[in-house]
């Protein structure tokens, strides 16, 4: 049987056939969504306290009595809420806005706590929780209690290139009796850090700076007030 060579118009007609098929394959690709942003995690570091070497146990004095730390409350942000939290002080300071590509690794409030904790830990036992408000210590009472309120704790910037790490929280201490707690002593606490670079990382690392300090004056506090 004869072959038919193709007609010009017939290869123009395949031509543009494979054209279009071609077309129509990559506008179905980059109809595809695009893959997520993963948010960069940040925390206060490994051992941030323990950046200078530790005193000996004769500079440290003798340890101290144990300590309630139930949970850190927050006031304001949406409590168990990740996100990292800014304000522009040259424009809306009153306007807390979050990054939208960077988060904590756990709610602030645990991780301020962890730092009470870790510091508060280097001279007394540390009982967590509000359960440990009702245990008995070796005086058959039950042990005094820091509560803390985080009332502020976000990257602020002064200047599009300039920021602070801000921690402001509410201290109160107080005793344990069969009525409930009866309050000692209360203070705000109010630590800025400056920040490194004006971003994200930048203000993570200057409000981990500022967690460390604070939870520093908060145990010397307690121990000034003789508890």
């Amino acid at each position: 049987m004869a072959h038919h060579a193709a007609t010009p118009r017939a290869r123009g007609l395949c031509a543009a056939a494979a054209t279009f098929a071609t077309a129509a394959l990559m506008a179905g690709c980059s109809a595809l969504p695009a893959p997520p942003v993963r948010a960069d995690v940040y925390d206060f570091g490994p051992g941030l306290l323990a950046q200078s070497p530790s005193p000996s146990s004769a500079e440290r004095g003798a340890p101290l009595p144990p300590i309630a730390l139930p949970e850190v409350a927050v006031a304001g942000p949406v409590e168990g809420s990740t996100a990292v939290l800014y304000r522009l002080a040259y424009d809306d300071p009153r306007h807390l806005r979050p990054y939208g590509q960077a988060r904590w690794s756990q709610p602030p409030a645990q991780l301020v706590q962890q730092a009470l904790r870790d510091q508060l830990g280097l001279r007394r036992a540390v009982l967590m929780g509000d359960e440990g408000a009702s245990q008995l210590v070796d005086t058959g009472k039950p042990p005094v209690v820091l509560r803390v309120e985080i009332e502020e704790f976000s990257q602020v910037f002064q200047s599009p290139k300039a920021s602070t790490g801000v921690l402001r929280l509410r201290a109160s201490l107080a005793d344990s009796t069969q009525a409930g707690e009866k309050l000692m002593a209360q203070r705000v606490f109010v630590v800025q850090r400056p920040a490194p670079t004006a971003d994200a990382r930048g203000g993570t690392l200057a409000m981990a700076e500022a967690a460390a300090q604070a939870a520093q004056d908060v145990a010397q506090w307690v121990e000034r007030m003789g508890r």
